[in-house]
């Protein structure tokens, strides 16, 4: 098998690169990567120094390939399937990066610092970064409200990598900072991401690892 993808089920940024991967059913090796684990951390940083997953490594071609977006557009161009990820038209190219830079940026990484702030022992809270985070994530669920009003998907009603990005920045900010009582457009988008097939299927494989995700 040419594709291995190391990941772990529960990280939501691996579950961008594996709704991408069964969207169009592209064969690859699952390599989980358990992080607590000395040995397995080590061998992970030996394929990719900054130890952050996903991490995609395509040995017919002897490349590895970093970061979400980037496994995505490699896959769109590489190893095409039913669904292009990335639009042809340059236009709506732009603007499907666009959005997965939005996703990633503005949602994603506020809700992460959400969640990741309740692992912190007491007295080594960021509370003054939670609250900025949570503000910024309150900006950006307003902009979709908008923006997804009438919208099947995030960018002209054709599934594309922004609704990849979407999906698990969304499912876990619900998490983080629940939104479906205020903001009901996004609540419908979520349902529907977490309905698509591809993404269903990553996060029936993440429903063993939940009890690990912190609570409030």
């Amino acid at each position: 098998m040419s594709l291995t993808l190391y990941f772990h089920p529960l990280s939501s940024f691996c579950h961008k690169v594996l709704i991408s991967l069964y969207e169009n059913d592209t064969p690859f090796v699952p390599h989980l990567v358990n992080l607590q684990d000395e040995a397995a951390a080590t061998a992970f940083k030996k394929i990719w120094p900054i130890g952050k997953f996903p991490v995609l490594r395509d040995d017919d071609k002897n490349r590895t390939v970093a970061e979400s977006s980037i496994i995505i557009e490699y896959l769109d161009q590489h190893y095409p399937g039913r669904t292009r990820l990335i639009p042809h038209d340059v236009e709506k190219a732009r603007e499907t990066r666009m959005a997965d830079r939005f996703y990633d940026l503005h949602v994603h990484h506020m809700m992460q610092k959400i969640i990741s702030d309740r692992l912190r022992p007491q007295g080594q809270k960021d509370l003054f970064g939670v609250d900025d985070a949570k503000k910024r994530l309150w900006v950006a669920l307003e902009m979709i409200e908008s923006d997804m009003a009438g919208k099947r998907w995030a960018v002209d009603d054709t599934f594309s990598m922004a609704d990849c990005a979407a999906a698990p920045a969304l499912f876990y900010a619900d998490v983080a900072m629940p939104f479906r009582a205020t903001h009901k457009a996004v609540a419908g988008y979520l349902d529907r991401l977490m309905e698509r097939p591809s993404y269903a299927r990553a996060l029936k494989e993440a429903e063993p690892y939940f009890a690990m995700i912190p609570k409030p």
